[in-house]
């Protein structure tokens, strides 16, 4: 699954420069997780690294993306691969 960030985000700033991948983004009223870019930093770190540094715990999984880990690893795979060219 895609994460997600929760209206109970007060706009600290600390998630966006740790996605590994770019997902996240400020929103219009808060920041926001684009689903087509977030692995949960599978391929990258064991853990959501988001998830990690967010000090209102107010990323959870995006249950309208429903992804196993697999998955979320090729996801991860085509990324790099656009990043690389």
């Amino acid at each position: 699954m895609a994460l997600m960030i929760t209206d109970e985000c007060i706009n600290c700033d600390v998630c966006e420069p740790e996605c590994p991948n770019e997902a996240i983004y400020q929103g219009l009223e808060i920041y926001e997780i684009n689903p087509s870019l977030c692995t949960e930093c599978v391929g990258h770190f064991d853990t959501p690294q988001c998830v990690v540094v967010c000090p209102v715990a107010c990323i959870p999984l995006n249950p309208e993306f429903n992804e196993s880990k697999d998955q979320l690893f090729e996801k991860f795979l085509v990324l790099s691969k656009s990043k690389s060219i």
